[in-house]
């Protein structure tokens, strides 16, 4: 196989479009999965709210839990 030719162009081509394409596949997956759920405070104060919404807790238990969130 020789390492400087003609083709030597087209296999940094084919191996970037290749990179290209995982990247492309990996941005995918993470943009539709979204955040894994329980991380970050986000998920503690979306989980208040909605035991507050279901009516587990009620006004004064919500916002004594949502001080001591902030």
């Amino acid at each position: 196989m020789m390492w400087n030719g003609p083709m030597m162009g087209w296999m940094w081509a084919w191996s970037l479009l290749g990179l290209l394409v995982l990247v492309g596949l990996v941005w995918l997956v993470f943009r539709l999965t979204g955040q894994p759920a329980g991380t970050g405070p986000s998920s503690a104060r979306r989980i208040l709210d909605e035991r507050y919404a279901h009516g587990e807790i009620d006004d004064e238990e919500y916002r004594r839990r949502r001080a001591g969130l902030a």
